[in-house]
């Protein structure tokens, strides 16, 4: 008996992720029998659980919607998963670490003694390293209203902010009228938060910082478009203007490289700044915590630097050059 309800919870767990799971995948999972899985299967929809049979080449079981269901009905991966998870997310969103801390504390105190044995073992201190890029805060109620207005496909009314947060004033150099976008997608990207966006007004798909944006909702749907690429990841990383600000570091130069803009803010580390100047070139404005660092940093891309700033940089530069001859002669 117990064998069997442990086998049930599992299967309720694994049906709960959402996707068709294949019956011979199920009894792999479960380490049971085709025909046991099916007997599970069958106890569960009389106990009223929404297990949906998937026809087809691709199909399998899921679980449907629609019905009251077990608040927390977690394994042990699962558990563990969710232990790491909250000790380790970025704090990208304002009160994010006290809000992880709490969850953590009350998923122990609901969790059987076994699971909860298995997340107190870790406990683990998170340190981050020089190349870590912190994206700053963002207030979970613009985060909500940005991803609310991309589930629901209401157009969204943005104005953008400068990089303090505030909202500049009419009349200054940063301020932007107040634009209707159509949302589509977010993505995390170097623990900054981006919305990919249809501008109707001047017909082109556009990122947007998410810190960067004072988001209102508005009640006007739209009809989903075309995404400008099927590789959305590749779209925001070559996305040069993307409002992206520099990240505060002990040395920060620039140079002006002979490759375009998108190739370099694909391949730039976060917190970072590429300038479009033509199709061919482009300027990259960046930190590290010595000027060799960031002389480093600009030789990874192997093409020809020009118009190094400051002087600091362009003293790293010869003796790292110096330094490379001596090793190409020895």
């Amino acid at each position: 008996m117990a064998s069997t309800s442990y086998r049930a919870l599992r299967l309720v767990s694994l049906l709960g992720s959402g996707r068709v799971w294949p019956l011979r995948e199920l009894a792999a999972r479960l380490e049971a029998s085709e025909r046991t899985v099916r007997r599970d299967i069958e106890t569960l929809r009389r106990l009223d659980y929404p297990i949906i049979t998937v026809h087809g080449p691709d199909g399998g079981y899921r679980l449907g919607s629609g019905h009251t269901l077990p608040p927390l009905v977690f394994d042990h991966d699962q558990a563990m998963a969710v232990a790491v998870a909250l000790q380790t997310a970025p704090a990208t969103m304002l009160g994010l670490g006290d809000d992880a801390a709490r969850a953590l504390a009350t998923l122990h105190q609901v969790m059987p003694p076994s699971l909860r044995a298995a997340m107190e073992s870790l406990r683990l201190t998170r340190l981050r390293n020089y190349w870590e890029f912190p994206g700053p805060p963002i207030d979970p109620a613009a985060l909500t209203t940005v991803g609310a207005a991309v589930h629901r496909r209401h157009e969204l009314a943005i104005e953008t902010l400068r990089p303090d947060g505030t909202r500049p004033d009419p009349g200054d150099p940063d301020f932007h009228p107040p634009r209707r976008v159509e949302p589509h997608h977010l993505v995390v990207w170097a623990a900054r938060w981006y919305l990919v966006a249809y501008d109707p007004a001047d017909d082109q798909w556009r990122v947007h910082r998410v810190d960067r944006l004072h988001p209102r909702p508005t009640t006007h749907p739209f009809t989903a478009r075309e995404l400008p690429t099927d590789n959305l990841a590749h779209f925001v990383m070559s996305t040069h203007d993307r409002a992206d600000t520099l990240a505060a570091w002990d040395c920060t130069g620039s140079a002006r490289l002979a490759l375009p803009a998108h190739i370099v803010a694909r391949w730039a580390p976060g917190g970072s700044v590429v300038e479009h100047l033509d199709d061919e070139h482009c300027r990259l404005t960046l930190g590290a915590w010595s000027w060799a660092g960031i002389a480093g940093i600009l030789a990874t891309f192997d093409t020809e630097l020009t118009e190094l700033r400051p002087p600091e940089l362009v003293r790293a530069c010869r003796r790292l050059a110096d330094r490379w001859a001596t090793l190409a002669r020895g």
